[in-house]
């Protein structure tokens, strides 16, 4: 599965958390990331992801398919 087919939320931190942006995958328990800027956010999650899914293969783990469905609007 493609790191692109999950959907990221990416969030502001605030300067009292040490600035820039928290990246977090909500079909995938647990599988976060952060960056100085919000693209620095999204690639390093994009490696969460691979990390996340190799993981679970490992342990033989159910990986989640993607909730995502894009529509006209996005």
């Amino acid at each position: 599965m493609s790191p692109l087919a999950y959907r990221v939320v990416i969030e502001p931190l605030s300067l009292a958390d040490g600035g820039g942006y928290f990246a977090t995958v909500p079909d995938l328990p647990g599988c976060m990331s952060d960056g100085e800027t919000a693209e620095e956010a999204l690639l390093n999650v994009q490696d969460a992801i691979v990390c996340w899914i190799e993981a679970a293969n490992e342990m033989g783990r159910t990986v989640p398919q993607p909730t995502r469905t894009l529509t006209a609007a996005e």
